[in-house]
């Protein structure tokens, strides 16, 4: 069984910094994908970032471009998101999910929570004005 946790959220200042990281394990085959997500109150689930474990491919959506890195370790057993420059509007609960097969270049498909089929506990981030 897939397992996935989420941690490393926390309160921290405009301008601020903070790594999350989610714990995976589980996976029958080594092709997948580790993507980040993220709710804020009354909207919807956002996919912000992913990354492929077997050619290290990283997608971003636009509002993080530049700001966020997703990262995997050599072991394949942690995927971090490096988080710097953070504004209030980044405030939501981080999750982090696994797909069963990578996520093909150019595609959007880590937008798509449908996509993801193994789900860990969210971790909350707070950024303060």
């Amino acid at each position: 069984e897939v397992q996935l946790q989420a941690s490393g959220g926390g309160l921290v200042q405009a301008g601020g910094s903070l790594r999350l990281s989610c714990a995976a394990s589980g996976f029958p085959f080594d092709d997948y994908a580790i993507g980040w997500f993220r709710q804020a109150p009354g909207k919807e689930r956002e996919g912000i970032s992913c990354i492929n474990s077997g050619d290290g491919n990283a997608f971003y959506e636009d509002s993080v471009k530049g700001r966020f890195t997703i990262s995997i370790d050599n072991d394949l057993s942690t995927v971090y998101l490096q988080m710097n420059s953070l504004k209030p509007e980044d405030t939501a609960v981080y999750y982090c999910a696994a797909a069963l097969a990578a996520i093909p270049s150019g595609s959007t498909w880590y937008r798509l929570p449908s996509y993801f089929t193994s789900w860990g506990q969210g971790t909350l981030v707070t950024v303060s004005s």
